[in-house]
């Protein structure tokens, strides 16, 4: 019988060894993204945006500062990728059919988001800090304020396509009328928007873009 090379042993040994998965290509664990995303809310209500620390959040949702760095780069992706969950980016462009409709839509929107603990207690603190850095204004710019802008330019494009308003009409502009108001009272006045509330809001938002188209 004739031995088998010492080498080939080797290989064949080896071969037979299933081989670990690199480090890097772990799967992230999900319900330690959750914790983390946890974390980071209990620490905004606990100490604001500007002391909210990696260290902090990491300690509150029991992992290591490396667990949360492979998930975001900073804080101020971790805190934009709680708000993204609720902002508008991914919901479908209302289509009611009118005008009012489609802005009375708009507002029942917003204002479920605004009642959000994320965002009453986060978007105020956030436009703070974006006032005094603008790295951190672009990107709440990007996370909150693209997707309304893209419902408020379907809503125009429609009624436009309807007869309702002017070619031209602004979107930003409606926007502007419609969900500014809503804003200064939900959050920053921080009184209740009962259904009446909205409903005389959008008659009104309707009644200046056609008045001024």
């Amino acid at each position: 019988m004739t031995n088998q090379p010492a080498d080939s042993a080797s290989a064949a040994g080896a071969a037979a060894v299933p081989r670990r998965a690199p480090a890097g290509a772990a799967v992230l664990r999900e319900d330690v993204t959750e914790a983390i995303r946890a974390a980071v809310l209990a620490e905004l209500a606990a100490v604001g945006f500007s002391r909210m620390s990696i260290e902090g959040i990491a300690r509150r949702a029991g992992v290591g500062k490396t667990a949360v760095y492979r998930r975001w780069k900073s804080k101020l992706h971790l805190v934009l990728d709680l708000i993204e969950v609720f902002a508008a980016d991914g919901l479908p462009v209302p289509a009611t059919g009118s005008l009012y409709g489609d802005v009375r839509a708009l507002l029942e929107v917003m204002s479920h988001v605004l009642r959000h603990p994320v965002a009453s207690a986060v978007i105020p603190d956030l436009l703070v800090e974006a006032a005094r850095n603008p790295e951190i204004a672009e990107a709440v710019r990007g996370a909150v304020l693209d997707g309304q802008r893209r419902l408020a330019e379907g809503i125009v494009a429609e009624a436009v396509s309807r007869g309702e308003l002017a070619a031209g009409t602004d979107p930003d502009h409606a926007l502007d009328l419609a969900v500014g108001p809503l804003y200064w009272r939900q959050v920053v006045v921080g009184e209740a928007v009962p259904a009446a509330y909205l409903d005389a809001l959008a008659r009104s938002a309707v009644a200046a873009l056609r008045s001024a188209s």
